[in-house]
């Protein structure tokens, strides 16, 4: 009975939940440090990982791979969020950085 149940999904999911998890404090910093200067970085990233998800002979890994790349692509958004929030003061701001 249990050799027929598929937990890729499970696993794709709690995966893709941790790297949601880990991505938030990340643009948190490079705002911090950096301001959205580094969104070329994340784009980078993105490409490069999306590109490793083409070529991945897993599904599981394939589909690990696809959401950590659209993941780069989404913290260039978060980026300029990010921006705004710190604007409106709900974030410091790097004294250090103009």
């Amino acid at each position: 009975m249990f050799e027929e149940l598929n937990f890729s999904g499970i696993v794709i999911a709690i995966v893709s939940f941790v790297i949601i998890g880990v991505f938030h404090p990340i643009v948190i910093k490079a705002e911090y440090y950096w301001g959205t200067k580094c969104w070329p970085l994340f784009a980078v990233l993105g490409c490069i990982t999306l590109g490793f998800a083409l070529f991945a002979q897993s599904t599981v890994l394939s589909g690990i791979l696809g959401i950590l790349g659209c993941t780069f692509f989404w913290c260039i958004v978060e980026l300029y969020h990010q921006k705004k929030r710190v604007e409106r003061g709900w974030y410091p701001c790097n004294p250090k950085r103009k």
